[in-house]
């Protein structure tokens, strides 16, 4: 059984999508005894299962998952409402004497975790509606100029076309008179008395699109467009939160007609690639992450692992007081 000494341990795996972040994390968990904590913001809602590639229950092989079906379709799941809720379940994991093994590809869900979230001030739904129009009007990227003004470091983090996030930025900015950044620098992780162990996967660039193509070839003969007749026939609207999933959002407005079946295809793939490349983008700034090579270095990442785990532990003993 894993026993931690000095500070708990927690492991992670993270990176983009179709990486083997899964598949690495049962084997970690079934080698060292852990368990999974997601780091997925989807696929917290109950029922929406193909198109975020949950791992099936008779694949899990018996290890705990945490995280995953812990939301209702019609609510609104929050990163705040994540890092205290995995927070919870990362130290109920080490006191029942496992392992927390967090596994995902939601960068802003892990940051939150390792980082801390500061709590920031509400929304406010007037500002926000007038920051819309000013993006309507003359374009997104005139938020992305007007946050690089205010706050060069959220203005080189968020992309300029991410319109969410800069509004997000600004709003901060003009409730608080801070820069989102400053507020960022003040914050500290949940999990401040844990160490940390990241691993981060990358594949190359044909790797990565051989893999996308295929599992969304697999999403489709899985049932994904039955999933989303289901959902809606079971009352989900159209309108709630894990529809916006680019997986979702195209799916239903195939079935509404808007393009057909091969076109769907396509458009989910592209967007999945684009999906990955920032992904990418956003783990390669966070700090303290190991980054390993797939799926050429594959056989050797478990070995890599456990030699860094090791070698932690030993430096972890030599440190404890006797």
């Amino acid at each position: 059984m894993y026993e931690p000494r000095v500070k708990p341990l927690l492991v992670a795996i993270v990176g983009p999508t179709a990486s083997g972040k899964s598949a690495l994390g049962l084997e970690l968990a079934k080698q060292l005894d852990g368990e999974i904590v997601s780091c997925d913001s989807t696929a917290v809602y109950r029922g929406f299962d193909i198109g975020t590639d949950k791992v099936p229950f008779e694949r899990r092989r018996g290890i705990p998952h945490h995280l995953i079906d812990v939301a209702d379709a019609t609510e609104r799941y929050s990163v705040a409402r994540y890092s205290r809720e995995a927070a919870k379940a990362v130290r109920e994991i080490t006191a029942a004497g496992h392992l927390p093994i967090v596994v995902g590809g939601t960068g802003l869900y892990y940051r939150a975790l390792t980082r801390g979230l500061f709590p920031g001030p509400g929304r406010d739904d007037g500002l926000r509606e007038r920051l819309t129009r000013i993006a309507r009007r003359h374009g997104v990227t005139r938020l992305h100029r007007l946050v690089a003004h205010v706050d060069a470091a959220s203005g080189k983090r968020i992309q300029p076309r991410d319109e969410k996030r800069l509004v997000r930025a600004l709003e901060v900015f003009f409730l608080t008179g801070q820069p989102l950044t400053q507020h960022f620098a003040q914050t500290q992780s949940p999990l401040a008395e844990y160490e940390f162990v990241s691993f981060g996967l990358r594949l190359t660039t044909s790797e990565t699109a051989t893999r996308i193509a295929q599992r969304v070839s697999q999403q489709f003969d899985r049932g994904l467009l039955n999933e989303v007749r289901g959902l809606l026939k079971r009352g989900v609207p159209e309108d709630a939160h894990p529809f916006d999933g680019f997986v979702y959002r195209q799916a239903l407005e195939h079935l509404q007609g808007v393009r057909d079946e091969a076109a769907t295809r396509d458009l989910i793939i592209r967007k999945n690639e684009r999906y990955a490349r920032r992904q990418l983008i956003w783990f390669r700034k966070e700090p303290n992450l190991q980054w390993l090579n797939l799926p050429g270095e594959y056989p050797d990442a478990l070995a890599s692992i456990d030699r860094t785990l090791k070698a932690r532990e030993r430096t972890r003993t030599s440190k404890k007081v006797p």
